[in-house]
């Protein structure tokens, strides 16, 4: 039986699918009380229809849109006397190097990878502070660290998460809020599959284009969203009391590989 590490927590994470989703069901198998915030309403369905009849609601949010982060902080905040735990997990990719990356793509990028990290805790952290503390968890990407050709903006935007993480951490710790963000290598999620997709011209199908992925770490595979959310859960309960100011690899080794 799993532990109920967070039992009368109340946790707000962005990003209905992927690693979000597989946070907030780990979360909500702990004893947590979960909002999970995504724009898809196709991915939106499908999380609550994961969720079943866990303690796991799901709201329709544009987390780069400030009026609507703070809406929903506030909405949750109210609802549940009060914040525990943020999860930043909502992510988009674009592709591109400096040339050929366009303004419009950059500030996309910005806005729903970085800018969504600070609204989110902008507005979650003073609810967090009345209750005497709390747990944030970025998700970065081992692409902050080191990266692939043509994904400039999604590298810069991860490189930026870890700076966030750090600042955050060092300002919040007096109000026992810790800080850490999480870079993980390929995880099989839909952003992962649309990068995949990109490939299917040549011939492979999506699950050999997976596996070749996969053939880029040394531990032979990509990780499963499940595998992240163990992590994320780990930082986000008192286990991890000692932890701020940390990005964590999990990465099958392939930083190793690529460096940084």
């Amino acid at each position: 039986m799993m532990e109920q590490d967070f039992a009368g927590k109340i946790a707000l994470i962005t990003g209905s699918s992927g690693m979000g989703l597989a946070s907030a069901l780990r979360i909500a198998a702990g004893g947590g009380r979960v909002h999970l915030c995504g724009i898809d309403d196709e991915l939106n369905t499908e999380a609550a229809r994961r969720a079943g009849s866990m303690a796991i609601a799901v709201h329709k949010v544009d987390v780069s849109d400030e009026q609507q982060v703070a809406a929903v902080v506030e909405k949750v905040a109210g609802l549940e006397g009060g914040l525990d735990i943020v999860v930043n997990a909502a992510a988009i990719q674009t592709y591109g190097d400096v040339e050929t990356t366009d303004s419009a793509h950059w500030d996309r990028v910005m806005n729903v990878n970085v800018k969504s990290c600070y609204l989110t805790s902008h507005y979650a952290v003073p609810h967090m502070k009345k209750r005497g503390g709390g747990a944030i968890v970025h998700l970065s990407s081992v692409q902050g660290h080191a990266n692939q050709y043509d994904v400039l903006a999604y590298a810069t935007s991860k490189g930026a998460i870890h700076a966030l993480t750090r600042a955050m951490a060092v300002d919040c710790a007096k109000h026992n809020i810790r800080v850490n963000s999480v870079s993980p290598g390929a995880v099989r999620t839909p952003l992962l599959e649309v990068s995949a997709r990109r490939s299917l011209g040549d011939g492979r199908t999506l699950d050999e284009i997976m596996d070749s992925f996969g053939q880029s770490h040394p531990i032979g595979r990509i990780g499963r969203p499940e595998e992240i959310a163990e992590l994320i859960a780990f930082l986000c309960s008192e286990r991890a009391s000692f932890c701020t100011a940390s990005d964590f690899v999990a990465d099958g080794g392939l930083k190793s590989l690529i460096g940084g």
